[in-house]
């Protein structure tokens, strides 16, 4: 051990006690909902990796549902897959095609639901795309504000510099024929706006960030 300081005893008797009050309400904060005791021991015995886990299942929902080998390399042309999100609640799921990429790194995957055919832009990771990528936003950091869903912009309140007020109008934007509006959830100035109307953007892009108070 060299000049390291030996422990005597067990390891853990020498860590300051868990706060978990602490670290409810900061789990809390990263899942957007109040945590449960499980997530909180997560928290505290590995709390980068929950923060990744966290981010993951907050853009691709719960993937634990998927059968392993479609998780890890895709379903096939063709393939079935049974997925019960419930008990008593199946859903089939069978690939149809893959479309060509298109300018943006994306491709349309088509897809067949419970018999119903729907269609979703995926990014291909594969391929060197033209367009620049927006960044993420960070889901445990309250300074980011990000799309709440894929569409386009339709307008934008706000601009860099402009101080808000919780509940203030941010952005609006359309997808589906449906228009959402995106409010402030707390009071600060932004220091940036990355995007302005006819944008489009996907789930969880960083349109806006809080300055540093």
């Amino acid at each position: 051990v060299r000049n390291q300081t030996l422990i005597a005893g067990r390891p853990g008797a020498t860590l300051a006690p868990a706060d978990t009050q602490e670290a409810m309400t900061e789990v809390t904060s990263i899942v957007g909902r109040e945590a449960t005791s499980r997530e909180v021991s997560s928290w505290l015995l590995y709390s980068r990796v929950f923060r990744e886990f966290a981010e993951h299942r907050a853009t691709f929902g719960d993937v634990a549902v998927l059968p392993t080998p479609a998780f890890l390399e895709g379903p096939k042309q063709g393939e079935e897959l049974f997925v019960d999100i419930e008990p008593g609640k199946t859903l089939v799921i069978r690939l149809l095609t893959v479309g060509e990429p298109h300018a943006d790194g994306t491709r349309t995957v088509f897809f067949e639901l419970n018999g119903q055919p729907r269609s979703v832009s995926v990014i291909d990771r594969t391929l060197e795309s033209s367009v620049q990528q927006r960044p993420k936003a960070d889901v445990g950091n309250p300074r980011d504000i990000g799309a709440p869903m894929p569409g386009l912009i339709v307008t934008v309140a706000v601009k860099s510099g402009d101080t808000v007020k919780k509940g203030d109008r941010i952005l609006s934007l359309e997808a589906m024929k449906m228009e959402t509006t995106v409010y402030a959830e707390q009071n600060g100035t932004l220091c940036e706006v990355l995007v302005s109307p006819g944008t489009p953007v996907e789930a969880g892009e960083l349109v806006a960030r809080y300055a540093d108070e």
